[in-house]
């Protein structure tokens, strides 16, 4: 329990003040995120959220660990994340070129730490479905979509990480239900290091905009970071638990992103472009503020992982999990396919909810 307390605080500690070091440094180059029509913040602010959560998890990770191939394979692959989001944050890239590095970040994860898919479970409900050589392709498609899944979801103050810090707490429960100790121990590096920049981040009575966005950098980082934990939770042999867990604890976020993709290529735009059409923008316009969205989706990623617990504890059929995975993403698709129909939903939950 004591070294629980030390990994906790000592991330949040490293997380904090690396952020609070970068803010006036930041504002001083011009390092800003500027508003602009699609963004709900009303002054420019650093994106330097990434750099602290990264710091915050890898120098207590090296001092506790050291330089195993684990760490040095989540390392390289989530620095260079970081590195090439701040050049986004600042330049804008190509958006192929961060696909790119996407890809070579997944591979050093899988090349050096071994973190990969190799079998996803009784899907279809014959068996356990072992990827082969589809292995490593599939992971990569796995992380390249939660590092941009997660930066789709970076939407306003709070939200990503304060999602990804329920999601965090639900791997954790996960872990020690396993039986897993010591990996759950570290995942306490994650939780403290995402406590520090949320400080920065959500909005409280004392701080009514966000000091610190996470930027392409944190949002990349995360996801990868995510991607990495659930390979260790789902692929371990010797306390399984299925990789069909996965989609449920990160549910808003995934499906979030597959509806956009959805709707946006069917009125013939980019996936990647950008835009004022996520959920949390549509229940904005809805007249949700910031922090109830924040709350909304937290209750959600909790009340989806819940589920999908609860479903694989009493012997749900895996091929049922996934048919009401789909359900959930058909039902979302449906609410947001317009603006009109999306404000009459979301107006009404609000009235529901908060009346």
């Amino acid at each position: 329990m004591w070294q629980v307390v030390v990994n906790f605080c000592a991330a949040a500690l490293i997380s904090a003040l690396v952020i609070a070091l970068l803010l006036p440094i930041s504002r001083r180059y011009g390092l800003l995120d500027a508003p602009d029509d699609r963004k709900q913040h009303e002054s420019p602010t650093p994106p330097v959220g990434g750099f602290g959560v990264y710091a915050g998890i890898v120098l207590p990770l090296l001092w506790v660990n050291g330089f195993t191939p684990q760490s040095i394979g989540f390392i390289l692959g989530g620095g260079l994340l970081v590195v090439t989001g701040a050049l986004d944050d600042r330049y804008n890239l190509n958006w192929q070129l961060r696909i790119l590095t996407q890809v070579l970040a997944a591979l050093l994860m899988i090349a050096v730490s071994g973190m990969r898919a190799n079998h996803v479970g009784p899907l279809f409900g014959f068996g356990d479905i072992e990827l082969g050589w589809l292995s490593v392709p599939f992971s990569v498609f796995v992380t390249v979509g939660l590092i941009n899944a997660l930066n789709m979801f970076d939407g306003i103050d709070g939200l990503a990480g304060s999602v990804c810090f329920a999601v965090v707490c639900m791997f954790i429960a996960a872990w020690m239900y396993a039986g897993m100790a010591t990996l759950d121990i570290n995942l306490f590096l994650v939780l403290g290091a995402l406590f520090g920049f949320l400080l920065f981040n959500k909005r409280f009575l004392w701080q009514k905009q966000a000091k610190a966005f996470l930027g392409d950098s944190g949002s990349g980082f995360l996801g990868f970071t995510l991607a990495y934990i659930i390979f260790n939770l789902t692929q371990d042999v010797t306390h399984p638990i299925s990789p069909i867990l996965g989609p449920f604890l990160l549910a808003p976020p995934i499906i979030d992103c597959l509806v956009l993709i959805v709707h946006r290529l069917r009125r013939g735009q980019s996936p990647f472009a950008a835009g004022r059409d996520h959920g949390h923008h549509l229940m904005l316009d809805a007249g949700f503020s910031v922090n109830q969205i924040v709350r909304f989706m937290v209750l959600l990623s909790c009340i989806t992982g819940l589920f999908g617990a609860v479903a694989m504890y009493i012997d749900m059929p895996a091929p049922t999990m996934v048919m009401l995975y789909m359900l959930a993403l058909f039902i979302w698709l449906w609410i947001t396919e317009t603006p009109e129909r999306s404000a009459r939903y979301f107006q009404w939950l609000r009235r529901k909810v908060y009346s």
